[in-house]
């Protein structure tokens, strides 16, 4: 297993838009950080008392799960596009090690890189609010360090789910084009359903996981956390998904 890391490292590190892409999105991140600083007394006033300081500064998680997701997605269809998979496949017949690690390393690419982000945009939002005399938050106020770090959990769930799409898919754009179904589409339109229906959508992981990215409670997520566990298993059960049809299918 150690070679098998290895050597898909050497993949993922030699390929240019592994960094084009880690660098997009910080570019991307900060920049948007920064832009949203310019209607920041709007957002504090619509808020009013339910303003999040620190659920506000990370909003930025929305374009950065969609950036980590593709590149979790781009770890496995890159190599089913060039034919590379058949010679990784014949170098490493079992296969399960050859996608565990895969998962593991596009886990924690989007761990380490999703968690520095959202670090550093809560510092900037943070700052651009004491600039602006908005509440600010501090990493030492209760529930922030948590808030933080669940920033960078769901963003390594969404790795990992990128890298079970493009294995069931692959194809890159089947990949994304599920991966904006799931994190965009479905929650987007839920508010179009009657009454009855929308309360399945409580329910959707994504939804689910991003309501631990703040402090202030979130009356249709009480228990945050365990809608961030719930979304990591509904990432798990796609992997498991990604195993089988890994091993079953023909290359």
């Amino acid at each position: 297993m150690n070679r098998v890391l290895t050597a898909e490292w050497i993949k993922l590190r030699s390929l240019r838009s592994t960094w084009s892409m880690l660098a997009g999105l910080f570019a991307v991140g900060l920049g948007i950080s920064l832009l949203s600083l310019n209607r920041v007394h709007d957002a504090y006033a619509e808020a009013g008392a339910d303003w999040d300081p620190t659920r506000h500064s990370m909003t930025v998680y929305v374009v950065a799960q969609l950036i980590l997701g593709v590149l979790g997605a781009l770890v496995v269809t890159s190599e089913f596009a060039t034919g590379l998979m058949r010679t990784t496949l014949t170098a490493t017949p079992a296969r399960h090690r050859v996608l565990a690690a895969k998962a593991v390393l596009a886990a924690a690419v989007s761990l380490v890189a999703g968690q520095a982000l959202m670090l550093c945009v809560f510092l900037v939002g943070q700052w651009g609010f004491a600039r602006n005399g908005v509440p600010r938050a501090s990493l030492g106020d209760p529930g922030v360090p948590a808030a933080v770090a669940a920033g960078g959990l769901y963003l390594a769930v969404i790795g990992l789910l990128g890298v079970a799409l493009g294995t069931i898919m692959r194809a890159t754009a089947g990949a994304i084009v599920t991966l904006v179904g799931i994190v965009f589409i479905i929650p987007g339109i839920a508010g179009v359903f009657p009454s009855w229906i929308r309360q399945v959508f409580v329910f959707w992981p994504t939804l689910g996981g991003a309501a631990a990215l703040g402090t202030v409670p979130d009356p249709d997520f009480p228990h945050p956390w365990w809608g961030l566990g719930g979304m990591a298993l509904g990432g798990a059960a796609v992997l498991a998904a990604a195993f089988v049809v890994l091993r079953r299918r023909d290359v």
